[in-house]
């Protein structure tokens, strides 16, 4: 079938971009039954300093209105799309925002690519993406699932505890980021999860190194598939050389988290799950934000370290896979109108020209969230960096893209990306996945004089239920659904796990600080477990403290990203629930306090450990 009729055609060609001579039809590079290497090396010899430059940049892009492509969008600090491909040579974007029509999202795709096409070497675009099959919104770390097929969260699938599980999920969405046009998944994020306070561990696989290894194996060969290749999503794993060991549990995307401590001296343990991860294949790994304080390592941001960059992950680990940064370590920016300084740690003294030569020198290849090509054209022009430095990264970006299979083939076609994202089969595996993932911690009677086994759950038909943060509807076919606690059977809390709210339109997103309940609220949910038998469901994001609660329940649940819909099946015995914790719960924030950061399992006398559930 020719290109004109093939229903991948790229939308409205555009005219080549000047400047070198147009490199002619059979260029080598264009030879799809040539080695890889050779095709590198011929595409590498074509390119100007500039083209190179855009090479290195992976940053932020939004889809325009009815598929369009997009102007700039202050909110991100995004230039437009046209100007980035054009003008800066860029050819890496991590599509941002939640979508909703999967029809429109291939129409923008294709638009893309044409754009790209039509410039001087028609180097293709490869579109990554932060996680967006799960329930997580963060914008600065996820993306709704919209119409993708929806899946519990990492932590979800570390509880139920079976890797071919965790591969099921990672091909479903492989299937759907194929569709779409997605080649490059910003995941797995296999940190561990030692330090409960962190805002970041609802999309880890927990607290014990052995298992991580074990899922993301599985969830890379999901993903990438056996070999990578045309049929890949390539992942990029993070965040290196593992990011759970906080400072007080704060996040580096802010100044007052940006240490990373080892009190326990345990920093080898934290590189476990990135061994799995190389051994399975990963071509492409991001380093955090923090700065490790208290090790023999120089006290810099990873992004910049080259002892951690090149002596620990090139050198020891022997990874040559693309190292990208975490996103927006160079300038300074607004994001949803919250100024954000560069996480440049331990650095912040040099200006962004000496931080960019700084990260080169460590062993970065891309720089993430950030589009200054005029400083790596810069240090070269001026002797600072020398260019075959630009060629070594350039050569990993550009295997990838060639083994990808995005010169061959970058269109996709749109009737199938309709009919494939939030396919029918697919909807329902994530569903019976959340099902699974449910972990029920304790089922007590619902009243003392009932018999031993009759605890509260499976919840009987007709039961008159008083709801809270659960849909009236999902459960109105077989409960009667009442006003207060008073007139209920058993009530249902479906609860957020606590957080201290920080302010701010980005940084209010993460959910740090105290892992207890505010005295008010504590009494508000204990005075209705008196009333009436209870249950509570918490969506555990991190580790809650909530020994009170689990003393007055009927029931206690934790869901780590499960709709409504498969937690009554697991509460009217529809479904079973499989689930396990994947970390420890502790009695108070002051033993998590007291805890070592860097060490799993510290906390003094938990109320419930890793792997406790009630297997149904």
């Amino acid at each position: 079938m020719s290109v004109d009729s093939h229903p991948r055609t790229p939308p409205s060609p555009v005219s080549p971009s000047p400047g070198r001579e147009e490199p002619p039809a059979g260029a080598p590079y264009r030879d799809a039954a040539l080695p890889v290497d050779v095709r590198v090396e011929d595409l590498l010899s074509r390119m100007t300093l500039e083209e190179k430059a855009g090479q290195l940049f992976h940053t932020m892009v939004t889809i325009g209105e009815g598929g369009r492509l997009a102007g700039p969008v202050p909110a991100f600090g995004m230039a437009g799309t046209e100007q980035m491909v054009r003008e800066q040579h860029l050819s890496h974007f991590n599509l941002v925002g939640d979508v909703t029509s999967a029809r429109e999202a291939a129409e923008w795709h294709n638009r893309l690519q044409a754009l790209a096409l039509g410039t001087r070497l028609g180097i293709p675009v490869t579109v990554s993406s932060d996680p967006r099959n799960a329930f997580a919104s963060n914008p600065g770390t996820a993306a709704r699932a919209g119409a993708l097929s929806q899946w519990p969260e990492p932590l979800g699938l570390a509880a139920v505890r079976d890797p071919d599980l965790v591969r099921r999920a990672a091909d479903a969405a492989r299937q759907e980021y194929l569709a779409l046009g997605i080649r490059c998944a910003l995941h797995p994020q296999v940190d561990l999860a030692t330090e409960y306070r962190w805002s970041r561990i609802g999309q880890t696989f927990g607290e014990d190194a052995k298992l991580t290894g074990e899922l993301v194996a599985a969830y890379i060969e999901g993903f990438q598939g056996p070999r990578l290749g045309p049929a890949s999503v390539a992942t990029m794993t993070k965040h290196f050389p593992g990011g759970g060991p906080q400072k007080d549990g704060e996040d580096p995307h802010f100044a007052y988290g940006k240490e990373q401590v080892y009190p326990g001296g345990n920093f080898e343990h934290h590189l476990e799950p990135f061994i799995a991860a190389i051994a399975a294949g990963t071509p492409q790994i991001m380093p955090y934000y923090g700065m490790p304080v208290g090790t023999d390592l120089e006290e810099v941001a990873f992004g910049f370290n080259r002892q951690v960059l090149t002596g620990l992950l090139r050198e020891r680990l022997g990874f040559d896979g693309v190292v990208c940064t975490d996103w927006g370590l160079i300038t300074d920016a607004e994001v949803f109108g919250q100024p954000l300084p560069a996480r440049a740690w331990g650095v912040e003294h040099l200006t962004p020209l000496e931080r960019v030569a700084r990260a080169l020198h460590a062993g970065a290849d891309q720089f993430g969230g950030e589009t200054r090509t005029d400083l790596v054209l810069e240090l070269v022009r001026s002797g600072s960096v020398p260019e075959r430095r630009i060629d070594e990264s350039v050569r990993r970006v550009l295997r990838l893209k060639f083994t990808l299979g995005l010169f061959d083939d970058p269109f996709v076609d749109v009737e199938a990306a309709e009919s494939a994202v939030g396919r029918a089969d697919l909807c329902l595996a994530g569903f019976e996945a959340q099902a699974a993932s449910v972990t029920v911690l304790t089922n007590r009677p619902a009243h003392a004089e009932d018999e031993p086994t009759r605890p509260v759950l499976p919840l009987n038909p007709g039961v008159r239920v008083y709801l809270e943060g659960l849909d009236a509807a999902v459960v109105a076919h077989d409960a009667v659904p009442v006003a207060s606690p008073e007139e209920a059977d058993v009530a249902l809390l479906r609860l957020e796990a606590p957080y201290e709210p920080r302010p701010g339109g980005f940084e209010a997103h993460f959910h740090a600080g105290s892992l207890e309940y505010s005295p008010e609220e504590l009494e508000r949910i204990l005075r209705i477990a008196r009333t009436v038998p209870t249950v509570v469901d918490v969506h555990l994001d991190r580790p809650a403290v909530l020994p009170e609660i689990a003393e007055v329940v009927a029931a206690l649940v934790a869901t780590f990203g499960v709709g409504d819909a498969a937690l009554w099946e697991v509460l009217t015995g529809r479904a079973a629930a499989r689930g396990r914790l994947p970390f420890d719960l502790p009695r108070s924030t002051a033993a998590v306090a007291a805890s070592r950061s860097d060490v799993p399992f510290d906390t003094a006398d938990p109320l419930f450990r890793f792997g406790d559930g009630l297997v149904g």
